[in-house]
């Protein structure tokens, strides 16, 4: 498809906050690598990621990240092969993510709680030689590892890096009390420590490497269908960490911030945001490892100091229904962001007058690594926006002709600008359905522009569901359910839900007998908790087009 119309003036700029430039150089710097050596040099002293009253340096970081590239590279990984990493928030991820990059590595981020089917998809889709994996999930790479690539496996238990006693305290205790690590039997696995120990007796040698390079593919689900990588080449990232760095500065300072990262550093909110821009601004990233236990994630915040809060809608929620909530310290909080699904007005307004902060939403996708659009950071109120194109971003919105909408008509999303994604993975028909002639991404997000150039959502053309920030597709619920022997259609949609923003909801036509709960547990075998169906409607039949495709917005609708 083609754009039938150049992009339009930026009207936007104006209400840029002040200093702010209209654009970034992506190219002043080679690499992540060449931004990450800075940081480290410069902020060397200064804690780079705590976790669980522990923390390394920059200093330590850039050691322990060339000691894991040096490994890497001794166990014959070369520029180029892709490494899947799959933990949650730990000092161990920083560690290998920049070893792996300064090794040339394409990292493959993995959500820890992929079932076997998700893991399998995404470790053939990439071509994975290698993983990084907590043990608590190592027993199911083993009951896929021998349908992927994968021949070089590390793994790393929770508190590996909390220093002794206390790791070998809370390794004992996750292992032997609570019975999280179930048993797993992998050939050659190597320790994360005995993997650091042989890369310091071993060279490491730089690769070259230019802004061209894949530095991510990040898995989602593109428009439809089954997760895709997004191929991020280290210009995307770099470009989208100057945007965000640009925007902030009016507000944070250089090597004075902390950030509190309760998001997973796997996603591409937190991987961008948190991880490298903040990374780049010498600040502290706080690692929250399980934010869903909200009574320990405030006893920790009551004694932490922090300056950046980022979240989801419903993580802001959370925070703010408990009941300890308001014994925290929010005097050094500079500014709070919500990303990753709609922030809904009550939330914005209530965490405001709560913390006497801002809260400032952002819309971007993982095709545009992933910050696109951006309220002020100067605290300007326009709730229900979701802002300003960031530096050399450029915004249209089109009709279904592909025309420029007129002005004040909605029209889906087109965005152009140094941190859109190369494609999709070994995948050109899903990569030319969103990327159009000159560079252009179509987002399946319908919007309109008011007076002054703030964006404001109006509609989804996707038919994608959005839970707690995380992407659900239609066709991969579908698929999963109507695997069932009792189950003969099935169509999924989201509805609302006051805890996750959205939930699956499914209609089924039966032909056989079978219950909700049976279905349930059924999708729990081949689905991550966040897309399983909260609802299970019965129905005799399903609303179709005269050619048979179910229509889902019926559903919706009725």
């Amino acid at each position: 498809m083609e754009l039938k119309k150049d992009a339009p003036a930026r009207p936007w700029v104006k209400h840029y906050p002040k200093g702010v430039p209209t654009e970034i150089r992506p190219d002043q710097y080679a690499s992540i690598i060449e931004l990450f050596e800075l940081s480290t040099e410069k902020f060397a002293r200064r804690d780079a990621f705590t976790n669980m009253g522990s923390a390394i340096t920059y200093e330590e970081l850039e050691e322990m990240s060339r000691d894991f590239a040096a490994f890497l590279q001794n166990r014959g990984l070369k520029k180029g092969d892709r490494i899947a990493i799959q933990m949650p928030n730990l000092l161990q991820y920083p560690i290998a993510l920049f070893g792996a990059l300064r090794a040339g590595l394409i990292v493959v981020n993995t959500n820890p709680l992929y079932t076997a089917r998700e893991m399998r998809h995404q470790f053939k889709d990439s071509g994975a030689t290698a993983i990084v994996i907590l043990a608590n999930f190592a027993s199911i790479l083993e009951e896929v590892l021998p349908d992927t690539d994968i021949e070089h496996v590390v793994v790393t238990q929770l508190g590996d890096m909390l220093g002794f006693p206390k790791s070998l305290i809370v390794n004992s205790v996750v292992k032997h009390i609570k019975n999280l690590v179930p048993p797993y039997d992998i050939e050659g696995a190597v320790d994360f420590y005995a993997a650091l120990d042989e890369g310091a007796m071993n060279d490491f040698v730089a690769p070259t490497m230019s802004g061209d390079d894949l530095a991510f593919l990040q898995y989602t689900g593109g428009t439809t269908g089954v997760a895709k990588g997004a191929m991020l080449n280290h210009r995307n990232m770099i470009a989208n960490m100057l945007q965000i760095g640009e925007w902030m500065n009016p507000l944070l300072g250089v090597g004075t911030e902390s950030i509190v990262t309760a998001l997973p550093l796997y996603h591409i909110f937190s991987l961008t945001v948190n991880c490298l821009a903040f990374m780049h601004r010498g600040a502290t990233n706080i690692l929250i490892t399980n934010p869903r236990d909200i009574s320990a994630f405030i006893k920790l915040l009551r004694k932490t100091h922090f300056t950046v809060f980022t979240g989801v809608n419903t993580l802001y929620n959370g925070l703010m229904n408990h009941e300890d909530f308001t014994s925290i310290d929010f005097s050094a909080l500079k500014i709070s962001v919500a990303g990753g699904m709609a922030l809904q007005k009550a939330v914005a307004a209530r965490w405001s007058k709560m913390t006497g902060t801002p809260l400032i939403e952002g819309y971007g996708l993982t095709e545009t690594s992933p910050v696109a659009v951006v309220n002020p950071v100067d605290g300007t109120d326009r709730a229900g926006c979701i802002g300003l194109p960031v530096p050399s971003t450029d915004v249209k919105l089109i009709d279904e002709q592909g025309n420029v909408a007129a002005p004040g008509a909605p029209g889906e999303i087109c965005i152009k600008g140094p941190q859109v994604m190369q494609g999709y993975w070994k995948n050109e028909s899903e990569t030319l359905n969103v990327m159009l002639t000159g560079g252009w991404l179509k987002t399946g997000d319908i919007a309109l522009f008011e007076g002054d150039g703030f964006l404001k959502i109006v509609d989804r053309k996707k038919d994608m569901i959005l839970v707690s920030g995380f992407n659900v597709y239609p066709n991969e619920i579908e698929d999963v359910v109507a695997s069932h022997p009792a189950v003969a259609e099935v169509a999924a949609i989201g509805v609302p839900d006051e805890h996750s923003g959205e939930a699956v909801k499914i209609f089924v036509v039966k032909k056989g007998t079978v219950t909700a709960e049976e279905i349930i547990a059924h999708c729990r075998k081949g689905l991550v908790g966040y897309k399983i169906p909260k609802n299970v409607e019965f129905r005799n039949e399903l609303p179709k087009t005269n050619v048979g495709k179910i229509l889902r917005r019926a559903l919706r609708e009725g």
